[in-house]
């Protein structure tokens, strides 16, 4: 059985016994503050003491400089000669246990302005990584037996074909849902056949692309940053440095490729599903047949919404890939650390997909297209 410290008052002897180490003094802090102690002399009885380290030292120092301090008279008796020179330790250096820590608070405008600072060093670490891919991948491209076709399979088999049943489940819903809300309003005005100008171009040209991307930040883009923030940790990355692969060659352009290859074919995958799911509402709900659909689909939907939506695929893909191990290259110290950067390359891809995403609506505005 292990023997765990323990304090026992018996009139004015403070008995202590067991072992006074850090991992065995559990609640004894708390009850030496919760002792109600007599009012004259106190003596504590160390003889039961089986050991006693500098944090059990501690607390017997502090518990008679507290008493004495309350003008009472103590005595420390019965430990041996190692305990008594330990107790003589804790004393001799207890001012820099007391010393009042002042804790800084910086004021608003140093915290934005520290943030800012913050803000502008980490666009130029990512700028730096963005010239470090380009310079690795037209080294690779001038030298085309440095390209690791094996990784690129490796990541695409898990980029892209292992992310069909979540992408393809989601945009089927996608289109359900849509369907739903347009064909309830345009049934009121006997405008059925609408429903497919609805789905058609909100599944193809909008929102097929988006949720493929938003779907594969959350799912690659988070996998990426732990695995590279994993290597970080365990050194990984510095053994592969020290026997001369560079991580950007091995670790990183594969990825990109992959995932650039992945993310419009999965978006066409997603085109489909969605108006699958619009085929099955509509059907269900309006009666329209999946013939007449897909024969307003062609009128509906032009080649020129359907290439807008796909174009913008590659783009998402470089932003979610160079997020992901960006932020992995980030991590420092602990497993804590990976989790952090996982889930700050999720948010910043998202918030980027979207943002960029708003860019390209705007920009086909006016372009016309």
């Amino acid at each position: 059985m292990v023997e765990t410290a323990d304090i026992q008052l018996s009139g004015s002897t403070a008995r202590c016994s067991g072992r006074w180490t850090a991992q065995m003094l559990g609640d004894v802090d708390r009850r030496l503050d919760a002792i109600v102690w007599p009012a004259g002399p106190v003596r504590f009885d160390l003889t039961g003491l089986s050991e006693l380290d500098t944090v059990g030292a501690w607390l017997v120092f502090r518990a008679a400089r507290d008493l004495r301090a309350a003008g009472r008279e103590v005595s420390l008796d019965g430990g041996n000669a190692a305990h008594a020179r330990l107790l003589e330790l804790v004393e001799a250096n207890s001012g820099a246990c007391d010393q009042q820590v002042i804790v800084y608070t910086p004021g608003t405008f140093e915290q934005v302005g520290r943030e800012t600072v913050n803000q502008i060093r980490n666009y130029g670490n990512f700028f730096a990584f963005i010239g470090e891919i380009v310079k690795t991948g037209v080294g690779s491209l001038l030298n085309p037996r440095r390209i690791r076709w094996e990784r690129i399979a490796y990541e695409l088999l898990h980029a892209g074909v292992n992310a069909l049943p979540i992408v393809g489940l989601l945009s089927f819903l996608l289109g359900v849902v849509i369907a739903y809300q347009g064909g309830t309003v345009l049934r009121s005005y006997g405008a059925n056949i609408f429903i497919v100008d609805i789905v058609g171009l909100s599944i193809v040209r909008e929102l097929a692309p988006l949720i493929t991307a938003i779907i594969v930040a959350g799912r690659t883009g988070s996998a990426y940053a732990a695995q590279i923030g994993t290597m970080m940790v365990t050194d990984e990355i510095d053994a592969l440095r020290s026997i001369g692969i560079a991580p950007q060659e091995l670790l990183v352009l594969p990825k990109l490729v992959a995932l650039t290859i992945a993310l419009p074919l999965l978006t066409v995958y997603a085109d489909a599903m969605g108006l699958i799911g619009g085929i099955v509402m509509s059907h269900s709900l309006l009666g329209l047949s999946a013939y007449n659909f897909v024969d307003r689909l062609a009128d509906a939907v032009s080649v020129k919404s359907f290439l807008s939506g796909i174009g913008k695929a590659p783009v998402f893909a470089v932003l979610i890939a160079l997020v992901g191990c960006f932020q992995g290259f980030q991590v420092r110290g602990s497993a804590e650390a990976v989790g952090r950067h996982t889930t700050i390359s999720v948010v910043q891809a998202i918030f980027l997909v979207i943002v960029i995403d708003a860019a390209f609506s705007v920009a086909f505005n006016h372009l016309g297209i």
